[in-house]
């Protein structure tokens, strides 16, 4: 059986563990514990090393999604796991933007380590100051149309919005040939 591995990685709070439990046809593999820095002002538990999940495509083919963590102090785990992936997606928190920086940083980790496909995952677009598109392309260092990657809005807690992201990434994957 084929399996293609999948990142999903973005700031602490931005959906990754719950987009990964959405989608994921097994029980997710966390590692999830009591969230003890700056990281509980946001959230109570958060992912120290990853996540991971499952999805059956067909009989001989099934995704394999790896969920980051957010923290920087965690990038070892970032390092080891774009290394094997195929493609990945970024989740960026439209309505947080002074965590954009943060955002830009993990994009500029992920590609010195692998030239794969990536698309942007915007997540809490509904909520009260959330950025457009195009200013979050802006903010991610995009500064043109051209080699801008696709972006999708995506609610990590339904599971119909991340089947729609994660058919998109998978689409783009398989339009940049690297399986």
């Amino acid at each position: 059986m084929e399996s293609m591995r999948l990142i999903v990685t973005g700031t602490v709070g931005a959906g990754k563990s719950t987009f990964i439990r959405s989608i994921s046809e097994i029980e997710v593999v966390d590692t999830d514990t009591r969230a003890t820095d700056e990281t509980a002002l946001l959230k109570k538990r958060t992912t120290v090393a990853l996540d991971f999940g499952r999805l059956q495509f067909t009989p001989d083919m099934a995704l394999h999604l790896y969920g980051t963590p957010g923290q920087s102090r965690f990038d070892f785990m970032w390092d080891i796991l774009i290394r094997k992936a195929h493609a990945y997606i970024l989740l960026v928190a439209a309505h947080r933007p002074k965590e954009f920086r943060q955002a830009r940083k993990i994009i500029t980790f992920m590609n010195q380590r692998a030239q794969i496909p990536m698309i942007i995952g915007l997540t809490h677009t509904d909520c009260f100051g959330a950025w457009s598109e195009e200013d979050i392309f802006l903010a991610l260092g995009y500064m043109d149309d051209h080699n801008r990657p696709p972006i999708v809005k995506v609610n990590p807690t339904e599971r119909e919005s991340v089947a729609e992201a994660v058919i998109v990434l998978v689409q783009h994957l398989m339009q940049n040939c690297v399986v």
